[in-house]
């Protein structure tokens, strides 16, 4: 039992509902998609969103901004047949891209193979109320990895 200011009690168990039900209440659904619109999706998340720049050479190259979330809370609507897929070095990321256009909106990261990362820059603007970009050390990507482990369970925010 927990007491707040005012000694009210409240168990574990209403706590972690009342979190769960702030955090379904605080997502919204984003769309988004390729240039060309052959592949579109939706993905929840907060209306407040904070994404990772990172600096490894494909990122810093694409200009690639990572909305990460769970794999529960992105949705394809359109253009599975549309995508490609390129790996490199340990194979583990699938980087999928519109074969029409050549835009990644969205992949699967070595971080986090049990979610996806969504690319800020993919998105409608419209559902999104302010950007926090934090940087990742992606070059030393071993050593920061682990930073974004959390971001790919269903309880992240």
């Amino acid at each position: 039992m927990l007491l707040n200011r005012r000694g009210v009690g409240h168990s574990l168990a209403d706590i972690a509902d009342n979190a769960g039900t702030m955090n379904a209440q605080a997502l919204v659904t984003h769309r988004g998609g390729c240039h060309c619109g052959a592949v579109a999706f939706e993905v929840d998340a907060p209306a407040r969103i904070e994404v990772q720049e990172c600096n490894c050479s494909i990122c810093a190259m694409t200009g690639f901004l990572h909305l990460i979330v769970p794999a529960s809370r992105f949705r394809l609507l359109r253009g599975a047949d549309a995508l490609e897929t390129y790996t490199f070095n340990t194979g583990t990321a699938r980087h999928l891209f519109c074969r029409r256009c050549g835009i990644k909106s969205f992949y699967v990261p070595r971080s986090n193979p049990d979610g996806y990362s969504v690319n800020l820059r993919c998105l409608d603007r419209s559902t999104i109320e302010h950007v926090e970009v934090t940087r990742f050390d992606g070059q030393d990507w071993e050593r920061s990895a682990a930073s974004l482990a959390h971001l790919s369970r269903d309880d992240a925010p």
